[in-house]
């Protein structure tokens, strides 16, 4: 159970092992983990739930058992286990099976080119489930909007859906051969935004705002680059008129910052899409 230290809980870990690893497209490779240290482990109130995975320092031995807020209290920063933030693709109750799909590009990054180089019997600790985001059924229609990055949780937003409900998704990808079947019982008209050669974002921006929004109440999720993110958000706060508690709104990541960088600035960009709420309003 998670210690008590100097009033603080600390955050709840658990240790996945490497079950199967899956290609799934050029740019996406899924990892399964499963055992015993994912006793107690549940998910499935939210389609967009992430986990904080813990990558330790190389060289640095943070003993058992490991307790991240201990770590954090007789380690120096700079020590300190690295966070990456992915999204649970599904977690299978019954198998006890966690699905995580990671977005490769080489070496580049940290998450990625270690689950590149996973093979089954590794293991990976990472503290969650958090999450806010599932469709909600009782309106009429949804909108989901993001690049690789968000297509985890729109994919598994899509499969959740009631028989016959309506939705919208657009999801920006390197190219073709990225897109991924996705299987739903609602009605959905999925497009799928081939980049090439474009800045990441440029081309589902585009695509958005030259899409009409069908008559009805809808739900937004807009998550993936940064900048993207922020002007879909505008785009559909104030221009289609999503009221603001119906919109599910992120940048998972920013062009030219890496995870650490971004999470440090993102505060700042949080503040700004307030002030750019209050404006407007």
């Amino acid at each position: 159970m998670a210690e008590e230290r100097k009033g603080r809980r600390s955050p709840r870990t658990w240790l996945g092992e490497v079950l199967r690893i899956e290609r799934l497209s050029p740019h996406m490779v899924r990892l399964v983990l499963g055992g015993t240290g994912l006793d107690g482990f549940e998910a499935g109130e939210f389609s967009d739930h992430y986990l904080k995975l813990l990558f330790g320092v190389e060289g640095v031995d943070y003993g058992e058992p490991f307790d991240l807020g201990r770590i954090r209290e007789e380690f120096p920063r700079e020590q300190w286990p690295r966070m990456r933030t992915y999204t649970v693709r599904r977690w299978d109750a019954a198998a006890r099976e966690l699905w995580v799909d990671f977005v490769v590009h080489g070496d580049r990054g940290l998450a990625a080119p270690w689950a590149e180089r996973a093979r089954p019997g590794d293991v990976l600790r990472f503290s969650g489930p958090g999450g806010g985001y599932a469709p909600d059924p009782d309106l009429d229609w949804h909108f989901l909007a993001g690049d690789e990055s968000a297509l985890p949780a729109i994919a598994a937003s899509l499969e959740r859906l009631a028989p016959g409900a309506r939705a919208h998704a657009f999801v920006e990808i390197p190219g073709p051969e990225d897109e991924l079947p996705v299987k739903t019982d609602g009605q959905v008209r999925l497009e799928w935004i081939h980049r090439g050669d474009t800045p990441p974002g440029r081309a589902l921006v585009e695509a958005v705002s030259g899409f009409a929004f069908p008559a009805g109440d809808c739900d937004a999720f807009v998550h993936g680059e940064a900048g993207a993110v922020r002007e879909i958000r505008r785009l559909v706060r104030f221009e289609r008129g999503v009221p603001r508690e119906r919109l599910s709104v992120s940048g998972y990541w920013r062009l030219g910052h890496d995870e650490d960088g971004w999470q440090a600035g993102k505060r700042e960009w949080n503040r700004q899409d307030e002030e750019d709420e209050a404006a407007r309003t």
